[in-house]
C-alpha cells in the first residue's frame, strides 16, 4: 500500500450529538507519505511481519520477504501470494530464492538470455512449484483474489479514513498499533463469498 498519507486534520472534528451526525474538519495539513507492505496469513486471519519506509523499491521488497521468512525458523516452505508488480520478480528477489534453493547454474542476464532475461522467465523461475519459496501472482485485472486487499480495506475504513496524523512517524505508530490489536482482537481467516455462494477453486 504505496503513498499513504499522514494528514493532520487543521481542527478537531464535532462529536455527534442528538440529531446531528459527526462532523470533521476538511482542511488538514500534509506531513509526507509512507509505505506499508502487509502480510497476511490466509490461515490464522493474522497480520505477520509489516513493513513501512518511505519507498517501495526492489530492494525493500526483497528486505521485506527475507524479514518475513526470518521471522519463522521452523517454516520449511513459503507461499506468497501477490499481484504482477515489478518489483515482486525482480532480478535480486530471482538471486535470493536461487541461493536459498541451491541453484548454482547461471541464471542469466537480465533482458538477454537466461532465467533473468524477462518479466515472464523470472516469474516462471519464481512460481516453480518444487521451489521451498515459492511465488504465485494473481491473474492480472483480479487483484479481490488476493486476500491482503480485504485486510487493507479494513485498515483504510478503521484508521486511515477518518485518521488525524501529525506525522509519518505518528502514521507508522498507529498503523502498526492497529495491526496488533487486529491480531489480538479481530483476527480470523476470511471465508471468501460471492453474490452468498462459496466460491470453488
Amino acid at each position: 500500500m504505496t503513498g499513504v498519507q499522514a494528514l493532520e486534520r487543521a481542527a478537531p472534528g464535532l462529536p455527534m450529538a442528538p440529531g446531528k451526525v459527526e462532523r470533521r474538519e476538511f482542511e488538514y495539513v500534509r506531513h509526507g507519505t509512507r509505505s506499508f507492505m502487509i502480510n497476511f496469513d490466509v490461515v490464522s486471519g493474522r497480520v505477520i511481519t509489516p513493513s513501512c519506509g518511505p519507498t517501495r523499491t526492489e530492494a525493500d521488497f526483497l528486505a521485506h520477504v527475507q524479514r518475513t521468512i526470518a521471522s519463522d525458523p521452523s517454516a520449511t516452505r513459503w507461499h506468497f501470494v501477490m499481484d504482477n508488480l515489478n518489483t515482486h520478480c525482480s532480478e535480486s528477489l530471482v538471486r535470493y530464492v536461487a541461493d536459498v534453493f541451491g541453484v548454482t547454474d547461471d541464471l542469466g542476464k537480465k533482458e538477454h538470455h537466461g532465467i533473468l532475461q524477462s518479466t515472464a522467465s523470472r516469474a516462471a523461475f519464481l512460481s516453480d512449484p518444487s521451489h521451498t519459496i515459492v511465488f504465485h501472482y494473481t491473474p492480472k485485472h483480479a487483484s479481490w483474489l488476493n486476500q491482503v486487499e480485504i485486510w487493507l480495506s479494513i485498515l483504510v475504513r478503521k484508521l486511515l479514513r477518518r485518521g488525524s496524523f501529525t506525522s509519518v512517524a505518528d502514521l507508522e505508530a498507529k498503523v502498526l498499533t492497529f495491526i496488533d490489536y487486529f491480531n489480538r482482537t479481530m483476527a480470523r481467516p476470511f471465508k471468501w463469498t460471492y453474490q452468498g455462494k462459496p466460491l470453488r477453486v
